[in-house]
């Protein structure tokens, strides 16, 4: 499955995916049975390959959201949109998440004005995002991601400023604004066993 892990390069013919749908090696194209427990397994790897994110990560997000009131799984989706590196990407910033990731390390992002370094960092309603262009020349770097990411579907939930390089969020994200397959309540499955 396509996971747009490899920034423009996923929305192109040339994504890997689209040449070849079967696992690399000798035996890939061997059809393989999988338990409930292969499937769940299977869909949470996938989500944490998605955003990023590491098994302990995962799992801190994942007891958030369980404590959190309302469905567990769209709280944990939820919070998972909400990171600044996923932000970046969604606004458009950045290519794929990985290069979000860096912009926030090199401190090239400011959130409501101030300087971030943790791409983790959850961004609230009302929270405004802004590039700072003048750090290590990303003013040409973001222009051209802008245009290479244009005809990438827009978030409803993020209002952007082109000429000032920012993103108001405007209300919270739903799973809908996600835009891929994801099956939430096999992950809660699996942490609930």
């Amino acid at each position: 499955m396509k996971l747009f892990l490899k920034g423009t390069k996923c929305y192109t013919a040339k994504c890997p995916i689209e040449k070849r749908a079967f696992p690399p090696g000798q035996h890939g194209q061997l059809r393989v049975k999988l338990s409930d427990y292969g499937i769940q397994l299977r869909e949470k790897q996938k989500v944490k390959r998605m955003y990023g994110v590491l098994e302990r990560q995962f799992k801190r997000y994942f007891s958030i959201a369980q404590k959190v009131k309302g469905v567990t799984g769209q709280m944990l989706l939820e919070m998972l949109e909400r990171r600044l590196d996923n932000v970046l990407y969604r606004i458009g910033f950045a290519t794929s998440r990985r290069e979000g990731r860096e912009m926030v390390r090199h401190r090239a992002v400011t959130v409501n004005g101030k300087p971030v370094d943790i791409p983790s960092y959850l961004v609230k309603v009302g929270d405004v995002v802004q590039v700072v262009a003048q750090r290590h020349g990303q003013a040409a770097r973001i222009k051209e991601n802008l245009e290479r990411t244009k005809d990438r579907p827009a978030t409803a939930w993020i209002q952007l400023d082109v000429e000032q390089l920012k993103g108001a969020i405007i209300r919270v994200p739903s799973k809908e604004d996600i835009g891929l397959p994801i099956q939430e309540q096999l992950i809660v499955e699996l942490y609930s066993k």
